[in-house]
């Protein structure tokens, strides 16, 4: 999980504690400064470092969120154990769907992730936060991550003093000159208008088929961008990202036919995280595609 997350980290928002080639902890900018995230024995660590003390509630809410925490890995098991997908679930028995902090956010990353790298989402993201964040901490830079003793020289990279730009926000923003084509950013402006007027809700509180439905009315937005929001932001078990080369691939190596994939329900997502998982540890056989 938290590979995922540091290979996606929007610079300014989000950064991510490393000791050698292992990920120990993520962080990211919250209002009125940032959270940490740290696997301990038999639970997560959350430190929250604000001066909006009364956010607290809803800040370990979208962390649970974004970690998967409340999924039931056993369920999961039952089901996707007894289909092709048996072995890779034997390998990683309680894998999780990495989530969305901020469903809005997320659905930005999906948008601009079409088509290229996730390095390359990655790095126009950033100027999006650049060009049209705001500070976490007003007049003062966000601490920088440390690592368990307090230390900030942990292999820290980077620090967080940005919050994405909010609907309203981005819907207004001049996002030319940061290297997204005229068609994206016609995109990214409509979702956002869509976001702020309250038309499309991402952080879950719709039936997520409807808000599906709803994003693939929006130019720009097809079936694999709308089925990897649902999968992240809007939580819904059985979403299944139609078209991914990555998942296509896999499946085809593992010889395993399309229409398998009918077995998975309700767990879908699961079995994606599944193949995409073994496609990231199996680099040199697998083909570059979409999974932002």
């Amino acid at each position: 999980m938290l590979r995922f997350l540091a290979a996606r980290a929007i610079p300014s928002v989000e950064a991510v504690c490393r000791s050698g080639d292992d990920v120990t902890a993520y962080t990211r900018a919250v209002p009125g400064g940032s959270i940490t995230l740290r696997p301990a024995a038999g639970h997560v660590r959350l430190t929250v470092r604000t001066t909006e003390t009364h956010l607290l509630s809803r800040l370990v809410a979208r962390c649970r969120r974004l970690l998967d925490l409340d999924a039931d890995p056993g369920a999961v098991r039952e089901i996707l154990g007894a289909t092709s997908l048996a072995p890779l679930v034997a390998a990683r028995p309680g894998l999780r769907v990495p989530g969305a902090y901020d469903g809005f956010e997320l659905a930005v990353r999906a948008v601009v992730g079409q088509q290229i790298s996730v390095a390359g989402a990655r790095t126009l993201l950033g100027r999006i936060a650049a060009r049209a964040g705001v500070p976490a901490v007003a007049d003062r830079p966000a601490d920088h991550p440390t690592d368990e003793g307090g230390n900030p020289g942990a292999a820290v990279t980077g620090h967080v003093p940005l919050l994405f730009p909010t609907a309203d926000r981005l819907a207004a923003a001049d996002l030319d000159g940061l290297g997204l084509t005229t068609r994206r950013v016609a995109t990214i402006r409509a979702l956002a208008e869509a976001v702020a007027s309250g038309a499309i809700d991402l952080d879950g509180a719709g039936d997520p088929a409807d808000t599906t439905a709803g994003l693939l009315e929006i130019p720009g937005i097809g079936p694999w961008t709308a089925g990897y929001i649902a999968l992240r932001a809007l939580r819904d078990p059985d979403a299944w990202p139609e078209g991914d080369l990555v998942l296509r691939r896999t499946m085809e190596r593992l010889g395993i036919a399309a229409d398998e994939a009918e077995r998975w329900r309700p767990w879908r997502a699961y079995a994606a995280l599944h193949l995409w998982s073994h496609a990231s540890d199996n680099p040199d056989t697998t083909p570059r595609g979409r999974n932002r």
